[in-house]
């Protein structure tokens, strides 16, 4: 590493986890708007980059305490991330080389103290801007609502429509489930700047909707196969089936005739 101010980010001993590190700008680094920002991950890097739900959690919280407070680069320890994500430290050291391997973080430094890293916005990211960029174009010109757009949580027709995406079964445990005792649940949690979008709601029975918790989905799928409530079989669909969620390819039919996405 070159010996240069403005290039090399020393870690200190006295390492402050998740501390964001201005990179030099000509002039006032521009202010972004947050909605459009989530909606290119969403509908852009998440799906080109077949982002696992645990790489998705990862990049956006590397996000939301770099970029979105202006700065570029980003202090931080396995363990700090891995604590602020609810996961553990292996599936988050995981992901932060996957995500540096597809380009969205640029790592600078790496020591047990901890790694500094350039997190990378979706038109940032080789492979993804230009098509980041026209999504972005794209939005602003049309000024449309799509289903990207579309609150699942807001009416009882759009929370049918989680339900009947499923089929009357627990998208955890595959168990065929009475319409009374289904729930809706949240693949990553509120907590961890989950959405209302068809791509994290799922239709699951009370006990896993209790059970899952603040859990990530693919954690709680495991632990049931480690349970013995899913085959082998099972689990690889599920977890193939979370995939195939984040990416956007189990749309529910948004019940209004007519409207903006109503054919999923």
């Amino acid at each position: 590493m070159q010996n240069n101010k403005l290039n090399a980010v020393p870690v200190s001993k006295t390492f402050k986890e998740g501390r964001a590190e201005a990179r030099p700008y000509n002039g006032a680094a521009p202010k972004l708007d947050a909605e459009s920002l989530w909606k290119q991950i969403e509908d852009v890097v998440a799906p080109q980059l077949r982002l696992s739900v645990i790489d998705h959690v990862v990049y956006s919280h590397l996000v939301r305490h770099s970029r979105l407070e202006g700065k570029r680069r980003l202090r931080f320890s396995i363990l700090w991330l891995a604590r602020n994500v609810h996961l553990s430290g292996g599936p988050t050291r995981e992901a932060v080389r996957r995500l540096a391997a597809q380009g969205a973080l640029r790592l600078i430094e790496r020591s047990k103290a901890g790694h500094v890293a350039e997190v990378r916005l979706p038109e940032e990211i080789p492979g993804v801007r230009a098509n980041a960029k026209r999504a972005r174009e794209a939005a602003r010109l049309s000024g449309a609502v799509g289903i990207e757009d579309v609150d699942f949580l807001k009416t009882l027709e759009l929370r049918r429509a989680i339900h009947a995406r499923e089929r009357g079964k627990c998208f955890y445990c595959l168990r065929q489930i009475p319409a009374r005792l289904a729930s809706i649940d949240h693949v990553v949690p509120r907590a961890r700047v989950g959405c209302n979008s068809y791509r994290n709601l799922v239709s699951c029975c009370m006990e896993c909707n209790s059970e899952k918790g603040e859990r990530s989905a693919e954690e709680f799928v495991r632990s049931l196969f480690r349970e013995r409530s899913l085959t082998a079989a099972e689990l690889k669909n599920r977890l193939r089936a979370l995939d195939t969620l984040a990416a956007g390819n189990l749309r529910p039919t948004i019940p209004s005739a007519g409207g903006p996405g109503s054919q999923a």
